[in-house]
């Protein structure tokens, strides 16, 4: 392993110039999420050239750029977002959607910068360098087996926080945009998964990072697979039931969870802290009711759901979890089996909260939310089909984990209306016509008790 000396030169005029465009640019990409703040200025993390900047030749730039957004809570660093920016003097036609504009000073003058994973050569040379373990400047690049040259490039256009290159139809690269110190769930989780033998998780095979931060993770690209929720709609516009889908992924969860029992501590749940994470719901409902007038009629109902698990004795397992578990991060190979994928938990949460272990039923409460959303986009709305799914999931469950998560109901509830409540705030921000999806769920758990 050696270490290259590619930091770039002359950083500070380098952001000087670059801010302008990137004002204008950050706030419209999708995995920016700091939309709806203005951008009040920039701090340079670190700066470096995977391919120098000299030359009319393409170059590759990656930037760790501090963003700073007014709200932020004090003391508290600014975001932090990964660029890799192609530079240019001259911007091929077919790389035209991918400009961010052409600097009009500092150290690249008269180039063009644009979004460098959209060019092949660009995206190719990063999984070569993935291919070479160690370090450039401050990355460090690993990899776990031998990965084979030259597999073409191409982009995902999936709606998603990260993005995602796929290379010859053989493996994923996710890189993630907004990064922070800690390793991050989605590196951390399957690693520990394929130690203990887990084959429902692809195994990360080459992973890059920059001091304590996970940056992008290479895993087999599983060919021909499809994903969970778009079986679940072509399944309700057909007519077919799901049951036997469904049971089939509720054993996979569990497969995956009596895994990470096994790789990563886990403890029994104890009374103080079922206490602790109700508290917790308890305040959240607060917050969203006052975000969210329409949910406050049903304020009393819910709080009688966290108030009920509060008074539970524990049990159950506490240890880590998925995080965000619905029927989109889980894929059904053509062999009919199901594997889990995306362990990054909720992007928006500190990477500390995402780590820490969690009861098991937070995971299925969030898969029986994802049945009902499923079955609210079939006109007419197909509530008995939702209900046959969650209970066969529940029922996969128990025969692979030896107990059902029905069997004690109350902290299932509660998890299942704490994720109710926090769709009702995101679908009152980003889709009011989805809002009645989980305004449903919640009038239906404010009435259980």
């Amino acid at each position: 392993m050696t270490e290259t000396a590619s930091t770039t030169r002359a950083p500070d005029a380098l952001l000087h110039s670059l801010a302008p465009l990137l004002h204008a640019w950050l706030p419209r990409q999708r995995w920016f999420a700091g939309k709806g703040r203005r951008v009040t200025g920039f701090t340079l993390e670190s700066a470096t050239e995977l391919l120098p900047l000299d030359g009319t030749g393409p170059g590759l730039l990656h930037l760790l750029l501090g963003v700073d957004q007014p709200g932020r809570p004090a003391g508290s660093p600014p975001d932090c977002y990964q660029l890799l920016l192609g530079v240019r003097s001259q911007l091929p036609p077919r790389l035209a959607p991918a400009l961010i504009g052409r600097l009009r000073q500092g150290p690249l003058a008269g180039r063009a910068v644009y979004e460098g994973l959209r060019d092949p050569r660009l995206a190719g040379l990063l999984y070569e360098r993935l291919r070479a373990p160690g370090r450039t400047g401050p990355l460090r690049f690993h990899a776990t087996t031998a990965l084979p040259p030259g597999l073409a490039p191409r982009m995902l256009d999936a709606e998603q926080s990260n993005s995602s290159l796929v290379y010859g139809d053989s493996y994923i690269l996710k890189i993630f945009r907004r990064v922070s110190p800690g390793a991050n769930p989605d590196l951390e989780l399957p690693l520990a998964l394929a130690r203990a033998g887990c084959a429902r998780v692809p195994a990360p095979v080459a992973w890059f990072e920059s001091g304590a931060a996970t940056l992008g993770v290479l895993q087999p690209y599983l060919r021909g697979s499809r994903d969970g929720w778009r079986l679940a709609l072509d399944a309700l516009a057909d007519g077919r039931e799901f049951g036997a889908e469904a049971r089939a992924l509720g054993r996979a969860t569990a497969e995956v969870h009596l895994a990470l029992a096994d790789a990563l501590p886990a403890r029994r749940l104890q009374r103080a802290e079922t206490r602790s994470l109700a508290a917790a719901m308890d305040r959240r409902l607060h917050a969203a009711a006052q975000a969210v007038p329409a949910l406050l009629p049903y304020v009393p109902g819910l709080r009688a759901v966290f108030a009920a698990a509060s008074g539970t004795h524990g049990g159950g397992t506490l240890q880590r979890v998925h995080g965000d578990l619905h029927l989109g991060q889980t894929l059904r190979g053509s062999d009919g089996g199901w594997a889990v994928i995306d362990f990054e938990g909720e992007p928006a949460k500190p990477i500390d909260e995402r780590r820490r272990p969690q009861p098991t039923v937070r995971d299925v409460a969030g898969m029986l939310r994802s049945f009902d959303y499923a079955a609210r986009t079939h006109r007419p709305w197909n509530a008995d089909w939702a209900t046959r799914c969650r209970a066969a999931y529940c029922t996969g469950y128990a025969e692979v984990a030896g107990a059902d998560p029905r069997t004690d109901p109350a902290l299932l509830r509660a998890y299942e209306t704490d994720k109710a409540v926090y769709e009702v705030v995101y679908e009152a921000r980003h889709r009011p016509d989805w809002l009645p999806v989980p305004m449903s769920a919640i009038e239906r758990l404010s009435a259980a008790l």
